[in-house]
């Protein structure tokens, strides 16, 4: 896959090879279209830019994340998780990093112990300057956050990682995020020394190498990288690494799962791990996947849902059923049940589904815009294929403002009294929460983003970049930046147009995954289809889904009906491809 440029500012976490602290993928920001009107698309705005990962022989291309939930909006699959042992400069990071580059899966963190390191009191500051302090013991490690950010990891939750400097023997005030892993490799030495650390591990593989080795390596990279004389290298590899390495790591080895002889130069060893972990990954996503006659792709599985929700009100009186397998969420996990809606016994099971919500009730938590004169005509104007570019992008900005003045409206407010220039009280309302944030999800979704900022002063926005695989048809998380301690701030989430949800629900679950509480987030749309609205609050019931017009259809494409057309491409100025949604708008493909 040929190589994209990386614009400034780009990663969401800043990669550093160099550095043995945690480590993520770098993510890169495919440039959107202008304004220009008209043009063909180019390859950055159409085609998958994906997340990218430097190793010391090549830069590895990988895929965007698949959704890591199902349709209830629940994780489905954990992360799998590689603990790496061994002593000191026994070539750890190096065979994890030959790991990552042969293995050659999407979305890989690397996270080094070294960063979990325990802050230092004043007398043990004084003793490690000394060379006195001993860090080869287990009581050197803070055991429980390594513990705890494991299981957020695992469970694909957002975590944050101290950065431990090793010149001041102290962590730095700044703290690196990690988000979204398919798998985890860590690496340290007291790796296996720890019980309910244990626990966490899917696979043990322990570095053995020749203790010279190990001390040659030590002193070139203290020497060199962390500004230690030989002298105190050779002191406290004497006092404290050789014995550590005899008490509490060397008896570790009896726990892994595989030992790798010489390190890095074992190839053949590092071969089979990765035969290892493929095979392992297999069977995970076999078993997460269940049936293979259930619907083809997760867009599908999420329309499939509202079937649970529509199937109590079917009347047999004017439904015709035939049998076609589809995958329903029960109470206590799936069950098979074949049905399909039909006016037409050759009608295609897509339509079918995208039809099959229709006589349900809307969600208590959709809140529409009143449709009075002004927005019907406004509608009336950028529905029409025959309006002008400009005339849809200054009708579209009217009604976003509009929308995020009514969304705003649903925020809580509590009362205040304020004291008026002629000196009377004025009970009046303020806003109760702490903070709001803006996140769009790219590229249609930033177009609201002024609207937004007309009317909140100096909200923070936040970026989501999804696209819809076109070789599987699953959506695919590629890119995101998130303002920092988000999980405290009521989130306006928006996007142009919606018709399965299964973008909106990719979102939803990455702001949940980043602490952000359900009740806290606001959907925002232009216009949705009543499938995409059941399928979000069926995922998640306490999101506020809030727009300007519901259509009832999605055709078997997944489009909506009578619909917009495709809002980014109509919006940019640029040409959509035959097999557009409504749901990614213009970077899906």
């Amino acid at each position: 896959m040929a190589a994209a440029p990386v614009p400034e500012g780009a990663p969401v976490e800043p990669h550093d090879s160099s550095s043995s602290s945690a480590e993520s993928l770098d993510r890169l920001y495919p440039a959107v279209g202008s304004s220009k009107p008209p043009r063909k698309r180019t390859t950055s705005q159409c085609k998958s830019e994906p997340p990218l990962l430097r190793t010391s022989k090549r830069t590895i291309y990988t895929a965007g994340r698949p959704p890591w939930y199902n349709e209830h909006g629940t994780q489905s699959k954990e992360a799998f998780v590689i603990g790496l042992g061994g002593g000191s400069a026994s070539g750890k990071t190096t065979v994890a990093t030959m790991i990552i580059e042969a293995l050659d899966v999407p979305w890989v963190v690397l996270l080094s112990m070294d960063s979990f390191y325990k802050v230092l009191t004043k007398q043990q500051q004084e003793q490690a300057a000394s060379n006195d302090f001993n860090f080869d013991h287990p009581d050197a490690f803070d055991f429980d956050l390594i513990i705890a950010t494991l299981k957020k990891l695992k469970q694909g939750k957002s975590v944050k990682i101290p950065i431990y400097d090793f010149t001041t023997h102290s962590r730095k005030k700044e703290w690196k995020t990690l988000y979204g892993a398919n798998v985890i490799i860590f690496e340290g030495i007291m790796a296996f020394a720890d019980k309910e650390l244990l626990k966490l591990l899917d696979l043990k593989i322990f570095v053995d190498t020749d203790s010279d080795i190990r001390l040659v390596r030590r002193l070139r990279r203290d020497i060199s990288e962390r500004g230690r004389d030989i002298e105190g290298v050779i002191k406290q590899y004497n006092k404290f690494v050789k014995p550590a390495f005899d008490q509490y790591i060397q008896p570790t080895m009896r726990l892994a799962d595989i030992v790798v002889p010489r390190g890095s130069g074992n190839t053949v060893a590092i071969d089979l791990i990765v035969q290892h972990v493929h095979s392992q990954l297999e069977e995970r996503e076999l078993s997460v996947s269940g049936n293979q006659d259930g619907p083809a792709t997760f867009r599908e599985a999420v329309a499939a849902s509202s079937l649970e929700v529509f199937k109590a009100s079917l009347d047999k009186a004017w439904i015709n059923l035939v049998w076609w397998k589809v995958s329903l969420p029960v109470a206590h996990g799936w069950n098979k049940m074949v049905f399909k809606v039909l006016s037409n016994p050759n009608h295609d099971p897509g339509a079918a589904l995208a039809s099959a919500h229709q006589c349900h009730p809307l969600p208590q938590t959709l809140s529409v815009l009143k449709s009075t004169p002004q927005v019907r005509g406004m509608h009336t104007i950028i529905r029409n294929k025959e309006t002008s570019r400009d005339e849809f992008i200054f009708y579209s900005k009217r009604l976003m403002r509009l929308l995020i003045e009514h969304a705003l409206s649903l925020l809580p407010f509590q009362s205040c009294t304020v004291q008026t220039p002629q000196g009377h009280d004025y009970e009046g309302r303020t806003y109760s929460g702490k903070q709001i944030t803006g996140v769009s999800i790219l590229r249609a979704g930033e177009t609201m983003e002024p609207a937004l900022r007309a009317v909140c002063k100096d909200v923070r926005i936040g970026t989501i970049l999804i696209q819809t695989n076109c070789n599987t048809g699953e959506p695919e998380l590629h890119y995101l930046r998130l303002p920092k301690d988000i999980s405290e701030d009521h989130v306006i989430l928006m996007d142009c147009t919606v018709s399965t949800g299964a973008a909106a629900m990719m979102a939803v679950r990455v702001l949940l995954d980043h602490d952000v509480p359900e009740d806290k987030i606001f959907l925002l749309s232009l216009l949705m289809a009543e499938m995409g609205v059941h399928s979000v609050a069926y995922a998640f019931p306490r999101v506020k889904i809030i727009t300007t017009a519901v259509d009832k259809k999605v055709n078997d494409l997944f489009r909506i009906i009578p619909g917009i057309g495709n809002f980014g491409d109509r919006y940019f100025g640029t040409d959509a491809p035959p097999d557009w949604s409504d749901d990614e708008d213009a970077l899906s493909t």
